[in-house]
């Protein structure tokens, strides 16, 4: 696929997968809070030997003398946890592959707030609890449940934060890997080095996979399900084991190719609808999504909506009777946890940033600022999944671990009451309100400047940021033309530059067009040059100033004069401004578009536009 239309479609396919990701993750923090809460109950009821009991059953899976035998706990922790983590590490190479993490000036800031978010919360713990037993609890406090983060923030954040998810969830990208690692490496006592051996031999398999180009999912299963098992017998958590694995399967954009294989095959497939035609194009199509993208749609599901909560049930329940719940609140452990997870991870990842941003290595994404940012990190301090993990690692059975858990618990509640007061600070005091990208026009149309199809008077506009080497443009420009023809005189149509950094030649074109629009054809430029986009080069653009009559010494002199170039300056300006960050992005009216762009959309939302009412509810 060329880089051009991979461009467009890693845009939408990220803010897909994000609007999917934050569905699923909020949905199952909310199964989250409601297993914690039966897990307490049931622990302090008159039912409470039966809670114990259940989590104490030994389950054993064999096959023939050999088997794994385990009670229900670690098969939950040491087995579906696994699940979770592997989902993670999917995650992490998706975004390192294709996603956000592709930008690595995007991960400057996210990077130095993500350890400042482990490291403030670890020495706050240390403080408290500098020595003995109770010091092994400090990693409890470095990590952050993504699940309940988010399911927080759509409850007390903003009413529109896309941007700042965007920042957090690639800050928890970071937690996420360095927590994992610290449950596989300093909660082990001992390692078995053959099993190691082996566990090492299934991970360098799958990177054999990757290379080979393997598309079958299947051989990727079964090396991970042997790369746990080799890591359960080692002594390491599993969980390791887990994460490593999800790094190690290969994410990938479509391959435009073979999209377009799988297309022939289905249509050879309507037009022969035999087994074998059906299983060819049933191939083709699984082939065009990557291994990582499938393993994911497969199990995210499951680990959100499945696996986190039976974690929850089974390491939730503390029995707080009897005095526990009084010697708790009086514990330094119980208070380190809350202390390093809510102050520690507030001042960590806020500080970071900071420091991040002062000292020029990066910039906070557009419509974050400092306020959320401290805020975001304040929820950052609901631990839950890994920290209720961690404890379970550090402290046997005994009052240090119920005073922990006490304090991974009570960190959930004041965690999200102190991310409430921040943001509700931040936007009474500071003016941060959305945390999201300008969603209006910044700089209203101009006709007089701007390139305008239609009435310059017409009750109705849509402006458009273009690419002339983007793909997607050229097919928006058809969408265009149906929505003119649609309303007539009634519609004024307008385009703006916006050409991308991956776009070689779509700097140039711009200036081309502009300088055609000096000798009065702007449009019919226009056209022409996204009937040729494959011909952008400089001599190209010569050739088309020639074809469409133009003076071509006089273009070429616009080609190059300073103010053709401050016009497109001023789009990209006004670009920035009004939020758009792909190409083709419209504007209804003075309001971004968001959603797809096809004819029939953009229709219904201009006629939208029309009714009072509906521009009122918007």
């Amino acid at each position: 696929m060329s880089e051009q239309v991979v461009v467009r479609e890693r845009q939408e396919r990220a803010a897909a997968r994000l609007r999917d990701f934050i569905r699923t993750e909020s949905a199952s923090a909310a199964l989250l809070v409601a297993s914690a809460l039966l897990a307490l109950l049931w622990a302090n009821s008159p039912w409470s030997g039966a809670y114990e009991a259940l989590w104490h059953t030994t389950v054993e899976v064999a096959v023939g003398a050999d088997g794994i035998a385990m009670d229900l706990h670690h098969w939950i922790n040491d087995g579906l946890m696994v699940v979770f983590f592997f989902v993670i590490g999917l995650e992490v190479r998706r975004e390192l592959a294709v996603g956000e993490l592709t930008e690595r000036r995007r991960v400057v800031v996210p990077l130095v707030a993500g350890v400042g978010g482990m490291l403030v919360p670890a020495a706050v713990y240390l403080a408290i609890n500098p020595s003995g037993e109770a010091a092994a609890g400090w990693g409890a406090v470095i990590g952050t449940d993504t699940a309940f983060l988010l399911g927080v923030l759509a409850l007390v954040g903003p009413a529109v934060s896309t941007q700042l998810r965007i920042f957090l969830l690639t800050l928890t990208v970071i937690d996420d890997v360095v927590a994992v690692s610290v449950i596989g490496l300093a909660y082990t006592d001992e390692v078995a080095l053959g099993p190691l051996a082996v566990a090492a031999a299934a991970l360098a398999g799958l990177v054999v996979l990757s290379r080979a180009g393997q598309w079958r999912a299947s051989p990727y299963v079964a090396l991970v399900v042997l790369a746990w098992l080799a890591t359960l017998e080692s002594g390491l958590h599993a969980s390791i084991a887990g994460m490593l694995a999800g790094l190690l399967v290969p994410a990938a954009e479509p391959d435009r190719a073979q999209v377009e294989a799988a297309a022939l095959r289905f249509r050879a497939f309507r037009q022969s609808p035999m087994p074998a035609v059906q299983r060819s194009a049933r191939q083709e199509l699984t082939r065009s999504i990557s291994v990582n993208e499938r393993l994911q749609e497969a199990l995210h599901g499951w680990a959100g909506y499945v696996v986190v909560p039976l974690f929850a049930l089974a390491n939730a329940g503390v029995d707080l009777r009897d005095g526990v719940l009084g010697d708790a609140l009086t514990s330094p452990v119980t208070w380190g946890v809350v202390a390093g997870l809510v102050g520690g991870k507030l001042l960590g990842i806020g500080l970071g940033s900071v420091l991040a941003v002062r000292a020029g290595w990066g910039r906070l994404p557009q419509g974050v600022g400092m306020g959320h940012v401290f805020a975001g990190g304040a929820l950052s301090g609901i631990g839950f999944t890994v920290s209720l993990l961690i404890v379970g690692l550090a402290f046997d059975d005994g009052p240090v671990r119920d005073q922990a858990t006490v304090g991974v618990l009570l960190s959930v509640v004041v965690a999200s009451a102190v991310g409430w007061a921040v943001f509700r600070f931040a936007a009474r005091r500071l003016g941060q309100g959305d945390a999201a990208l300008p969603r209006y026009l910044s700089d209203p149309v101009d006709p007089e400047r701007d390139h305008v199809r239609g009435p310059a008077d017409a009750p109705l506009t849509l402006v458009e940021y273009l690419d002339y080497e983007c793909p997607f443009c050229a097919r928006a420009t058809g969408s265009a033309r149906e929505v003119r023809e649609h309303f007539g005189d009634r519609l004024r149509y307008v385009t703006r530059h916006l050409p991308m950094d991956v776009h070689p030649h779509a700097p140039l074109a711009a200036l081309a067009a502009e300088a055609a629009a000096r000798q009065g054809r702007y449009w019919d430029m226009h056209d022409r040059l996204f009937a040729h986009q494959d011909q952008l080069a400089y001599e190209d653009l010569v050739g088309h100033a020639d074809v469409l009559g133009l003076d071509v010494e006089r273009f070429v002199r616009d080609l190059q004069d300073e103010e053709t170039g401050a016009q497109v300056r001023r789009d990209l300006e006004s670009a920035a401004a009004s939020g758009a960050r792909g190409t083709p992005t419209f504007f209804v009216g003075d309001r971004r578009h968001e959603g797809p762009w096809d004819a029939r959309t953009l229709i219904a939302a201009l006629e939208a536009l029309q009714d009072p009412a509906v521009t009122d509810r918007a």
